[in-house]
């Protein structure tokens, strides 16, 4: 099967081994963003829904790079280090999904990489 990598300059340089978005079989894998700033390489500290508003942004940029957008979502993971801020990642995900919106999971989790508070993947089929 063949695949397409994708990538965007508007998101984080991947910091692993791994690519921004990966297309194959119809649809699109995104990898998981946390709130890197893409022109700083650097987490953004500005409260938890700033962090939550630049994954977001992060993801749109990878969908636009794989010539799709958001709105092409199928599935949703949001991993969140306190599921408290439930209510807010709810809120800023409101603004970047239209109905019919996606299907979506969201997972507690003790840790994410750099000490992100969110981290968000999914999977578009443009």
């Amino acid at each position: 099967m063949k695949r397409s990598i994708y990538h965007s300059d508007r998101a984080p340089k991947a910091i692993g081994p791994y690519s921004q978005a990966v297309g194959a079989g119809g649809a699109v894998y995104l990898s998981g963003q946390i709130a890197l700033d893409p022109a700083t390489g650097q987490l953004v500290t500005a409260g938890f829904e700033a962090e939550a508003r630049r994954v977001f942004e992060n993801l749109k940029a990878v969908a636009e790079a794989a010539e799709s957008n958001l709105a092409a979502a199928v599935r949703v993971t949001v991993f969140l280090t306190d599921l408290a801020q439930f209510p807010v990642a709810n809120k800023v995900m409101g603004e970047y999904f239209n109905e019919p919106y996606p299907a979506r999971v969201t997972i507690g989790v003790a840790a994410l990489p750099r000490g992100a508070a969110i981290e968000v993947d999914c999977i578009l089929v443009p």
